[in-house]
């Protein structure tokens, strides 16, 4: 429909108990919506809830016998672009996050993204890329990441603030899937 803005998921992808993703994820969505390029959603994968992959049938066949499953692919089938909010856990991706990427398919495919990885000293590169490759097989297209330091822009009371470089990163993360998401809902929509 013209004139509704496309759908940008912000997806917190750690559920360890005591994480600090939910308040890096909080801190992006609001950088998201002051934007307006998108429709922003926080997409939480505690509350979505998904046991460690139990569906007997590929996703590439969209044969889903779960129910959680099903509401899994509604969720991101509605999107038209996404934000991985990670972490680094032992020099690599966490567990949850992928778990949710290998239950789908063609949900995730031609849709652009970006990651908000966190960490220690390696700022949580190591599992951005680590999750890059898994992407780029779905066909999905990077628009770039922004890296954060805990050690120098922590987590307080349950709040992330980031610094004004951190704000310069998450403005070219926004403005680059704001050229691409368009681009390929396009290339979904083609027979």
């Amino acid at each position: 429909m013209a004139g509704e803005k496309l759908v940008l998921q912000v997806i917190v992808g750690s559920t360890r108990p005591g994480r600090v993703g939910l308040a890096v994820a909080q801190w992006f969505y609001g950088r998201a919506f002051g934007h307006d390029a998108f429709a922003v959603e926080l997409v939480d994968l505690v509350d979505v809830g998904l046991p460690l992959l139990d569906e007997p049938v590929h996703p590439i066949r969209r044969e889903y016998q779960h129910e959680h499953t099903r509401r899994w692919s509604a969720i991101v089938s509605r999107a038209d672009a996404f934000v991985f909010v990670i972490p680094e856990y032992n020099f690599s991706l966490n567990g949850a996050t992928k778990n949710a990427i290998d239950y789908l398919h063609f949900e995730w495919r031609y849709k652009p993204y970006g990651i908000v990885c966190y960490g220690g000293a390696a700022r949580g590169l190591r599992a951005a890329q680590t999750l890059k490759p898994i992407l780029a097989s779905l066909k999905m297209t990077l628009c770039g990441d922004v890296a954060i330091h805990l050690a120098t822009t922590p987590v307080s009371d349950g709040v992330f603030n980031g610094d004004e470089a951190l704000e310069r990163a998450s403005t070219v993360l926004l403005d680059e899937l704001a050229v691409f998401a368009p681009l390929l809902k396009t290339l979904r929509s083609s027979p």
